[in-house]
């Protein structure tokens, strides 16, 4: 049965298509070219003008989702930027709702991380913790915030206990029901992010994520987390990062049958591009092997910075 192409193709078992991918985006405010990420090669902060001519090179080659994170000019304690209407993230989702159309679903991070002047996914404390609760009502106003933009679904990425509750709440109470929740709902605190904190200029100014982040040892924990969230009304849950995490997603599947996303991370991203530059593996099969055990642990959705390349060639396939 493994005799000829034909053959293999018969009994495939794990489907792997351009609409089960999502591709992250960067918008910067403030620049008037896009800027290459180093850290992370063939990906970059974009202008609004770049942003949709990136979003529609993508589409064509069968991509529906996109994610989309905001790099703004001005941060603060806060990161009120997050909220403001006329903000980088809001102008982005608007470009991309606008170019796209409602034939493509428009994602928006959630997180204060890459509008505060500290770093940190939330609001701090007298003692320079962050702030769980002060951080939610920030949250809601993001929300809500977002989806006048023109989201389709918002992404809360910190890991604030409560996040997912409080921001269906907001959403519900200020019209927005049509409004969808991609939870972050396993997202570990991984070694994996350090080229994406270089593409959303989001590194912590001190300390770490530990306090809110999951420990990347405790699996049963990452389940509680993700029925949490279902109960706090997500529609689809993400584990993040993918590649360490393939043994949560396969478990979050099976305890729950519900919608989940896994995020191939800027880490797993830059690793591949390095050992392909370096000719130590072919880049195409790499990639798609990877994406393949993604898909086969369970995950029904890969956000990945290698959406636009993968999908160009399964579409040649």
């Amino acid at each position: 049965m493994r005799r000829t192409a034909a053959l293999r193709a018969l009994i495939h078992e794990t489907d792997l298509a351009p609409r089960r991918l999502i591709a992250p985006l960067f918008v910067k405010e403030g620049i008037a070219e896009p800027i290459d990420i180093p850290s992370m090669p063939g990906q970059r902060q974009h202008t609004l003008e770049s942003l949709r001519k990136e979003a529609v090179d993508i589409a064509s080659r069968g991509i529906v989702g996109f994610m989309l994170f905001g790099v703004p000019d001005r941060k603060d304690a806060e990161g009120s930027e997050a909220w403001n209407p006329d903000g980088i993230g809001q102008r982005g989702i608007a470009a991309l709702r606008e170019e796209l159309g409602d034939d493509h679903v428009v994602m928006s991070d959630l997180c204060l991380d890459e509008y505060t002047d500290h770093g940190h996914c939330g609001v701090l404390d007298a003692g320079g913790a962050v702030d769980n609760d002060a951080t939610l009502e920030r949250y809601r106003w993001i929300a809500l915030a977002q989806a006048a933009a023109g989201a389709d679904l918002v992404g809360p990425s910190g890991m604030m206990d409560g996040q997912v509750g409080a921001i269906r709440d907001a959403l519900d109470g200020g019209g927005r029901s049509d409004v969808g929740i991609i939870a972050y709902a396993a997202k570990f605190a991984s070694a994996f992010y350090g080229p994406f904190r270089d593409a959303a200029e989001c590194a912590p100014s001190f300390g770490d994520r530990t306090g809110y982040q999951q420990d990347p040892a405790n699996a049963d924990e990452a389940i509680r987390e993700i029925r949490a969230d279902i109960d706090e009304g997500a529609d689809i849950v993400m584990v993040k990062p993918a590649l360490p995490y393939l043994d949560v997603i396969r478990r979050a599947k099976d305890a729950t049958a519900f919608p989940t996303a896994a995020y191939n991370v800027s880490g797993e991203y830059a690793m591949v591009k390095a050992a392909a530059a370096n000719g130590w593996l072919d880049e195409r099969r790499a990639v798609l092997e990877t994406l393949t055990s993604i898909r086969r642990a369970g995950a029904d959705l890969i956000l990945t910075y290698h959406a636009s390349d993968a999908a160009g060639w399964l579409l040649e396939a």
